[in-house]
């Protein structure tokens, strides 16, 4: 079972390369309840990037990834992340896991069956997207990104 999963899992993107996705609003919209309970607007983050991440607890190189995005944020007084836990799992699960993994930016959960509607489904997982300032997509990562990929991005849209 375990190998048809993971099969699966290889073979779902190629899938679906060549879907009509439709395309992403010039400003997109996040409104989610963190696991904290707290609510959470990608508008109210105006003014600073912010690092959109797509992961789950599964994902090995989305756990590699975490305490990297962590540190940035930390270190960089501009920057603020929220991170999309893309899964299906109970919240206590995923509330269990941070408590191992901890990381200074809010995380939220995103069933399958309820998507950010202005993000595209992610096609892999880590997926991350860099907001600009002023709200717009800056840059859009498919895999695990590091300070320098961030750094670079940030540079080139300013």
């Amino acid at each position: 079972m375990k190998r048809h999963v993971w099969l699966a899992a290889l073979l779902l993107p190629l899938a679906l390369v060549g879907t009509a996705r439709a395309a992403m609003p010039a400003h997109p919209a996040i409104h989610v309840t963190t696991m904290d309970g707290k609510a959470y607007d990608l508008a109210a983050q105006h003014g600073h990037w912010v690092i959109v991440n797509f992961w789950a607890t599964w994902c090995v190189p989305c756990i590699a990834e975490m305490p990297v995005l962590s540190h940035y944020v930390a270190s960089h007084k501009n920057v603020r992340a929220i991170g999309l836990a893309y899964e299906d799992s109970e919240p206590a699960d995923i509330k269990a896991f941070l408590a191992k993994h901890p990381v200074v930016y809010p995380i939220a959960q995103v069933t399958l069956d309820k998507p950010v509607k202005d993000f595209d489904e992610p096609r892999g997982l880590p997926t991350t997207y860099l907001i600009a300032p002023d709200g717009t997509v800056a840059a859009h990562f498919l895999g695990p990104i590091d300070a320098a990929k961030l750094d670079a991005a940030i540079n080139k849209a300013r």
